[in-house]
């Protein structure tokens, strides 16, 4: 990908509110790839005192469709499954998104979830429905 187009792809991006309003950012696009990470605030805790699993799944899921949507096609989430192995509470957390399967329609990729030590939060597995005709990418 050019650098103008992982720029454009970003500012696609910026429209999902829902991501931005809780302080998730994309950190790295490539393709096939990608890497968000949200700085935990009180906001983000469930009442255990650990990361609300919801914003492990929306940090994975803006990963995935980071990777899936930087061949320029919109591609949108079909179906996923996110597996919690271990509770964070604090520090930045990061999901890093590998697209396994580049398939004309039919992506699929895993995503896994990490803290700042580099220890496995989730792993997120997704299949993903590209949409002919419609570009992420504005040139």
């Amino acid at each position: 990908m050019e650098k103008t187009e992982i720029q454009a792809l970003k500012e696609f991006f910026l429209h999902d509110e829902f991501a931005r309003q809780n302080g998730i950012e994309i950190v790295d696009i490539a393709e096939g790839y990608a890497r968000t990470q949200v700085h935990i605030e009180p906001r983000h805790l469930n009442a255990g005192g650990n990361v609300q699993g919801g914003v492990l799944f929306t940090l994975a899921d803006l990963a995935f469709a980071a990777a899936t949507n930087s061949h320029g096609i919109l591609t949108v989430t079909s179906s996923a499954n996110i597996t919690f192995v271990r509770g964070a509470s604090s520090g930045y957390i990061t999901a890093e998104a590998h697209e396994l399967v580049n398939h004309r329609h039919l992506p699929f990729c895993e995503v896994r979830v990490t803290d700042e030590a580099g220890n496995l939060l989730g792993i997120f597995t997704a299949n993903g429905y590209r949409k002919e005709g419609v570009s992420t990418i504005v040139k």
